[in-house]
């Protein structure tokens, strides 16, 4: 058999756009000599509040962070149950764990997010919150999910870590649950180094979460020290320190106003992959239908290795495909077939067939606004040529 193709460099599987603005951003932030929260941080958040539509955002140090003080601000814990996707980062499922609750996982649809109708018919008179996420970029059914939530008076925490941009009939995602939050980790469409934020319309929330996000104080650094008052202040109750810094939001200030721009050069190559990939033997394409009034932000852009059509599983082929140099991502084994969720809740392979026929085959292809559409070529063409290899 002849060598496989490979590129000449490694295609790396993301890298962060990041600008002239940002650097000077960082740089005003320095020498004003104020780092921590302060005026960027507000400043990112209200930018935020006015993207997606919602009345109040806090900035956090990352997603998880944003979860797991959603969940407490909701009163999530000990006795109670969640509903989520077992096709997430494990983060989703563990604050849920680390409050006292008890995840449970529902099926998903072919297009990768949770299906409404297990949600239904998974909820109890324990059940008191939803975590819907929007895998890859791609929106929930929020309109059956909503539905469900206000008729079974459920709180729904939107996990939004892939999905500033996306918008589902029209609206934006993070101005319709209760909660949304979102990532900025350099992965993702826009990035604060790391760093997250959570958007709600409830200003009761709003207020619990930023009491939680630093140790209950009321006042943040920058109302302490920033002006004349006197650096008093009382704890209300044990809160975190999940704080972002003006240096991470002097990032994000303007990575939020390419975020437009970012999404459109994602969805052009990632219909580029979709027309060179379409019916190729040996790979599978999730079913993501672009109906009017959604946009898809193409966080990720995944395949399915169809491995009952080949000779090698999903993790040789992923090993191929790095042999090409050609970079990939791992998104996501499902998190009910983790060890802990095994061993914790009683989880066990056979219960979620759907979610597990993609966990078995799932993995992600380069796609970030500094790719060119050669590097699409490239990285299509190793995966063709891998899959063709091993065809039974």
């Amino acid at each position: 058999m002849t060598p496989m193709t490979r590129r000449k460099e490694m295609l790396a599987f993301s890298r962060p756009s990041l600008g002239d603005e940002e650097i000077a951003e960082i740089l005003h932030s320095m020498r004003s000599g104020w780092i921590t929260t302060g005026p960027k941080c507000a400043r990112f958040e209200q930018d935020v509040c006015e993207y997606v539509g919602a009345k109040h955002a806090v900035a956090l140090s990352s997603a998880t962070a944003g979860l797991h003080l959603a969940l407490l601000a909701a009163g999530v814990g000990p006795g109670d149950e969640v509903i989520t996707s077992p096709m997430t980062f494990a983060a989703t499922a563990n604050v849920v764990a680390l409050v006292g609750a008890t995840p449970v996982f529902v099926e998903i649809r072919d297009d990768l997010n949770i299906d409404p109708a297990c949600i239904e018919a998974a909820v109890t008179p324990r059940t008191k919150a939803v975590i819907p996420v929007h895998f890859a970029g791609y929106p929930c059914d929020m309109e059956r999910i909503l539905e469900i939530a206000r008729r079974r008076n459920l709180v729904v925490i939107e996990d939004a870590a892939h999905a500033i941009g996306t918008e589902y009939r029209g609206r934006r995602i993070g101005s319709l649950g209760a909660m949304t939050v979102f990532s900025f980790h350099p992965i993702k469409n826009i990035t604060t180094g790391e760093g997250g934020m959570l958007v709600t319309d409830d200003p009761a929330l709003a207020e619990k979460v930023r009491l939680l996000k630093f140790h209950g104080i009321q006042k943040d650094a920058w109302k302490r020290y920033g002006g004349k008052e006197i650096p008093q202040y009382e704890i209300h109750f044990p809160g975190f320190k999940y704080n972002l810094t003006d240096l991470q939001a002097a990032l994000g200030i303007h990575q939020l106003k390419k975020l437009d721009g970012f999404i459109e050069i994602r969805t052009r190559l990632a219909a580029r992959y979709r027309a060179l990939l379409a019916g190729a033997p040996g790979i599978l394409l999730p079913v993501t239908p672009l109906e009017e009034g959604i946009r898809h932000c193409w966080h990720l852009f995944v395949v399915l290795v169809d491995i009952d059509r080949l000779t090698i599983d999903r993790d040789r082929f992923m090993g191929a495909m790095l042999e090409a140099n050609i970079g990939i991502g791992l998104h996501f084994p499902a998190v009910h077939l983790q060890p802990y969720y095994l061993k914790a809740f009683g989880c066990r392979r056979g219960t979620l067939p759907k979610t597990e026929f993609v966990s078995d085959r799932i993995f992600s292809l380069p796609l970030y606004p500094k790719m060119r559409e050669a590097d699409v070529d490239d990285a299509a063409a190793a995966a063709k040529e891998i899959a063709a290899r091993h065809l039974k």
